[in-house]
């Protein structure tokens, strides 16, 4: 019997113990009520509370799952509260635009629990209250804007939302970092009215891009054949001058040799008249042209044969002298 006491009385001890030691993990911590007041807030660390009179705050917590094909929610109850960033992925909800558009909006958001007292006293179930509140705030932000304006203005939304849900939480000892918008999906005539739209402009500027590739290819090629023909040309004149030149220097050269063998003729002759000797050598040179193909042609020589003996003399003596 004595045994039996210890024992239950070492089992007291134990329950004891284990009601009065709490063990609380970094990044946690635990709401001490005294006899249903608040008392205290237990931080990291191993704490000792008075059994059975400081107990933890019950808290229910709401979470949303996805198990591929919906989103359903369900609740627990617990005595721990995580001070960690947490993400809360809504699902998928109708909103109206300004313009009377409905469409589906999926949006995230990223909070902390700053102030573990305001989070459990202030409000019912606290993930819950955000999404309500995140939805209804959403719905009153997306109501201010159009269709187009709300379609690429998303960083613009994602803060408004931010800074309202920010202000609505603190209260509740809540930090809002982020609100994502993770899908805006407008209704499907919609979006197939803006592909049309979108692939025509595609096509429009894909036209604009050719016409100006073809202006720009048209307009290189021009400046290719006038700098071709600049080219060309200067080409040409530089030719012709440097042709110039040469017929110049071997027309001087032709004339200077014609003036020495004048003046060799001249010194060659008796009477140092050379004129006779120009003359017989141009009837030289000519009298083959003259009688080829004879026929229908009148060959006139001059009367006095006499002369043109002369001359044919002094041109003898003038070979005979050069040799």
């Amino acid at each position: 019997m004595f045994v039996i006491f210890f024992i239950m009385l070492a089992i007291c001890f134990m329950i004891v113990l284990i009601k009065s030691l709490y063990l609380v993990k970094q990044a946690e911590t635990i709401v001490l009520e005294y006899f249903g007041k608040y008392n205290r807030i237990l931080g990291p660390g191993l704490h000792f509370a008075i059994p059975f009179v400081e107990v933890p705050r019950q808290v229910v917590w709401s979470f949303i799952k996805d198990d591929g094909h919906r989103f359903y929610r369900y609740s627990q109850i617990l005595y721990r509260i995580d001070l960690r960033e947490s993400v809360y992925d809504f699902p998928k909800q109708n909103v109206i635009t300004k313009d009377n558009v409905t469409m589906e909006i999926n949006a995230l958001l990223y909070y902390q629990i700053t102030d573990a007292k305001a989070a459990v006293y202030e409000v019912v179930n606290l993930p819950e209250a955000i999404e309500k509140l995140t939805q209804t705030t959403l719905r009153n932000v997306i109501g201010s804007l159009d269709l187009d304006e709300t379609l690429v203005s998303r960083d613009q939304i994602n803060e408004r939302l931010r800074i309202i849900l920010d202000e609505a939480t603190d209260k509740w000892g809540v930090k809002v970092n982020r609100v994502e918008l993770q899908e805006v999906t407008p209704p499907a005539d919609i979006r197939h009215a803006m592909e049309k739209q979108m692939r025509a402009e595609r096509e429009r500027r894909e036209i604009i891009l050719q016409s100006e590739g073809k202006k720009r290819a048209a307009i290189l090629e021009a400046e290719g054949i006038k700098e071709s023909k600049i080219l060309q040309a200067q080409g040409e004149a530089e030719s012709q001058v440097i042709q110039a030149k040469g017929q110049a220097i071997s027309r001087l050269k032709i004339a200077d040799a014609e003036s020495q063998a004048i003046a060799m003729v001249q010194k060659s002759t008796p009477t140092g008249d050379p004129l006779s000797y120009l003359i017989a050598m141009q009837y030289i040179k000519t009298l083959p042209e003259l009688m080829k193909d004879k026929e229908d042609k009148l060959v006139v020589v001059p009367y006095e044969m006499s002369s043109f003996v002369g001359a044919l003399a002094s041109v003898k003596k003038v070979f005979e002298s050069i040799k």
